[in-house]
């Protein structure tokens, strides 16, 4: 595309309808807007008459949604592009692992190849912004980075990206600390974890490892942290006083947290308010058939909440496709989340916060100065988007087509 065109006839949210004080739905304008050099630049009414010879791109009434962001991933885990093969059951977690070890490193198709796969496919659910985990310890070294980097350079301009150097097998059960540090100093920008009581088998030393590997690279943190219940929470409260005592606010992340979807709504109020105040955020995949933490509770309490699809047809689990739009459904349904103000609400979960409407229902997004990565839905309205799964026909990133065609 040029580096400057406009998008005619676009679908944008303009505002609630409101019935006896009830929101019943939401309004929407069709519009004309100009893209320059990867931004939004103006936003007209489609009654207005375009007047200059930029290209034009007839959007064909298609609703206009923020670009989504994938917060959870693991481009080195999927089999995409492999055979066909169902999850052996085991007895633990550490059988997990090892049959892990054994299965990726003997694979006929490569790291990279199996990465841009799923790569291609968040593209085309929309996803222009991704962070991925990638294993490190001992016997693999920087591969699966330097394989994933390699992958993600496939895409460059096509979405932006986070890494993050995770000892899957355990910061301190690998002996896997130098080779994060090592991976810190080769492009990842965020130190992870596992379970540090179940898996590492000392909490304060696992969460201290990986606090001072953040401090010395300048690097933020996304635990993965499965752990139920109190010891689940009891981890949670001393990585909220590491991540103050370091001057880590807001750069801190847990991902999973099943602790708090284990405790009374009383006791989850008093984490989100903590978390809140040390700037951790929490991702979810919306787990099927376990508890899971209460999104929309913590997020009055002022959490940052994201959602991401995890596992995606790997040694973990035969399912997931790649679609967050399907997962921030799949929330919004075990939410019970049913009416037109939350199920719109649901999309800040996957687009790094943003959302068409304020929460007063004012449109506060696309605004000039925006950059133009899009999603372009065939959708009434984002509640429609959230409820439908509907599909999309394009998405751009910072004023590129990248999949699809308009």
């Amino acid at each position: 595309m040029s580096t400057a065109f406009w998008l005619t006839n676009a679908r944008l949210e303009s505002g609630y309808e409101v019935s006896e004080g009830v929101i019943t739905g939401i309004k929407t304008e069709i519009c004309h807007v100009f893209i320059e050099d990867g931004n939004i630049a103006k936003i007209v009414s489609s009654d207005r008459t375009i007047t200059d010879s930029w290209p034009r791109h007839d959007v064909k009434g298609l609703l206009l949604l923020p670009s989504f962001t994938e917060k959870h991933c693991h481009l080195d885990k999927t089999l995409l592009g492999d055979r066909w093969r169902s999850v052996t059951p085991v007895s633990s977690i550490f059988e997990r692992l090892d049959i892990e070890k054994a299965t990726l490193p003997a694979l006929d198709t490569r790291t990279q190849d199996r990465a841009e796969r799923l790569l291609h496919m968040y593209l085309e659910s929309g996803v222009t912004h991704v962070r991925t985990h990638v294993d490190i310890y001992p016997e693999v070294g920087l591969a699966n980075l330097e394989a994933v980097q390699q992958a993600l350079h496939a895409f460059e301009g096509k979405l932006s990206y986070e890494i993050v150097a995770f000892p899957q097998h355990g910061l301190l059960r690998s002996k896997s600390k130098e080779w994060v540090r090592q991976a810190l100093r080769s492009g990842a920008g965020l130190v992870g974890g596992v379970d540090p009581a179940t898996v590492d088998g000392d909490i304060e030393a696992s969460l201290q490892g990986m606090v001072e590997l953040a401090v010395e690279a300048n690097a933020g943190i996304d635990l993965h942290l499965h752990d139920a219940h109190h010891l689940g929470t009891f981890t949670m409260k001393r990585l909220a006083q590491l991540t103050i005592e370091a001057g880590l606010q807001g750069k801190v992340a847990i991902s999973h947290a099943f602790g708090l979807g284990d405790i009374p709504t009383s006791q989850a109020i008093e984490m989100g308010e903590m978390l809140a105040d040390a700037g951790v955020a929490l991702i979810s995949s919306v787990p099927i058939g376990r508890n899971m933490p209460p999104v929309g509770l913590l997020h009055e309490c002022g959490v940052e909440v994201a959602v991401g699809c995890d596992n995606i047809f790997d040694v973990w689990s035969p399912f997931g496709n790649g679609d967050v739009l399907e997962r921030a459904g799949r929330l919004a349904e075990l939410s019970r989340w049913v009416d037109e103000r939350s199920l719109a609400r649901t999309l800040q979960y996957i687009t790094g916060g943003m959302t068409p409407l304020g929460p007063d229902g004012e449109q506060i997004w696309p605004q000039v100065g925006d950059a133009a990565s899009i999603v372009f839905v065939e959708a009434s309205c984002s509640a429609e988007a959230i409820a439908r799964r509907s599909r999309r026909v394009a998405t751009m990133f910072k004023g590129n087509i990248v999949s699809g065609s308009l």
